[in-house]
């Protein structure tokens, strides 16, 4: 069964997915890459400080192997001389241990990034299951994690043995020189040789890295199933029907200003509904291409006035357009009359600027009563009982 299950995760893990994983605790990470980071960052300042280490190793260890005979009838100035010698040997090393610390501090940018997860330190007493414990054991994960250390330690034993062997008679003319140029000369030497060893770590970094990204994306697969069961539950949420609701509002909103200028007419009550009409022959009726109250109509009604859509006041109309019909929907037939004597009054009107016509101006239709164009309920001011 698990076999089978884990054949049918063939699908990318979601965001959501990957959001819980790393609220586990459970990100990328390579061993090798964060090895790699810290030695290279060792070597570049070792290679700064070189001179100066080389100097001041010499310095200290001519101080602290030459013993004053009065130090040791005093057993206290003997530890206080200890403690002075261990803490210049501090300072000597202090920037190789500070760069080291550092590195081990940025090394996870560069693979998985920094992850401060409470859930991964939480008590999990399932680990304590000793036959749970013998499968992690020789998991794949665990075979994996000792062929890689094998491989490790096996290159760079081998790296070491060859530079070593290469250079052994350098390494043995150290002991004939004086302290300060065998110093450096056995730091250069070292320095060599952990070059030759931070390239083999590089190299077990170039194939742990991608291994690592492939192996975590790999866990975190889905089937078709957990891409439809987390879609229902992401469905369900009170806040992402929310959102959907407030974006479909928004497309809506924005799609209906796009069809103001194409309307022929705005009915308005004035100030608080407006309702822009669209007709052409070929329409079985007038159309809502645009309404909206209180802001919205505000902003129909400039955008009308921009394009020179003519507004009719008739606040019974309008209120009966808002509320009995939808964008997109055909007036209804009991408000054929009303809006008839409305486009009549627009085309008289636009005949009268283009000149197809003559005379006075045509007066604006006077509508009183539609159905459902009653006036908004007003709410009672309240009385003290």
């Amino acid at each position: 069964m698990s076999d089978s299950s884990s054949q049918d995760k063939t699908e990318r893990a979601t965001p959501k997915r990957i959001r819980e994983a790393r609220e586990r605790g459970e990100v990328p990470r390579s061993r090798e890459l964060a090895s790699f980071v810290v030695v290279a960052s060792g070597l570049m300042t070792l290679m700064t400080i070189s001179a100066s280490l080389a100097g001041g190793a010499a310095d200290w260890m001519q101080q602290a192997l030459t013993v004053d005979p009065l130090l040791l009838r005093n057993p206290r100035s003997m530890v206080g001389a200890f403690g002075t010698e261990v803490g210049r040997a501090f300072s000597l090393v202090m920037p190789l241990l500070a760069m080291g610390f550092l590195a081990g501090i940025a090394a996870p940018l560069m693979l998985g990034g920094w992850n401060l997860s409470g859930k991964a330190l939480n008590p999990d007493f399932k680990r304590l299951n000793p036959i749970t414990g013998v499968g992690r054991i020789f998991s794949s994960n665990s075979l994996v994690e000792l062929g890689k250390a094998l491989a490790k330690a096996t290159l760079l034993g081998a790296v070491a043995a060859i530079y070593v062997t290469g250079h052994l008679h350098q390494i043995m003319a150290l002991g004939r020189e004086p302290l300060g140029p065998a110093m450096a000369h056995g730091l250069q030497l070292g320095l060599n040789c952990l070059s030759w060893m931070c390239g083999g770590l590089l190299l077990l970094a170039l194939i742990d890295a991608p291994y690592q990204l492939w192996s975590y994306a790999k866990k975190l697969r889905m089937s078709k199933q957990d891409l439809k069961q987390e879609y229902k539950e992401a469905e369900g949420s009170p806040e992402v029907k929310g959102r959907l609701r407030r974006l479909q509002q928004e497309i809506a909103q924005r799609r209906m200003m796009e069809d103001v200028p194409t309307a022929d007419v705005v009915v308005v009550n004035p100030t608080h509904y407006a309702v822009a009409l669209k007709y052409d022959r070929n329409m079985r009726a007038p159309r809502v291409v645009a309404k909206g109250r209180d802001l919205i109509a505000t902003t129909i009604r400039e955008l009308a006035s921009r394009h020179k859509i003519p507004l009719v006041s008739a606040p019974p109309l309008a209120r009966a357009l808002y509320r009995n019909t939808q964008i997109g929907d055909e007036i209804p037939a009991a408000l054929y009359s009303a809006v008839a004597q409305v486009l009549s009054y627009v085309y008289q009107l636009r005949d009268l600027q283009a000149g197809l016509r003559t005379g006075a101006k045509p007066t604006p239709p006077r509508i009183d009563d539609v159905p459902g164009g009653e006036p908004d309920p007003e709410v009672p001011p309240d009385t003290d009982g």
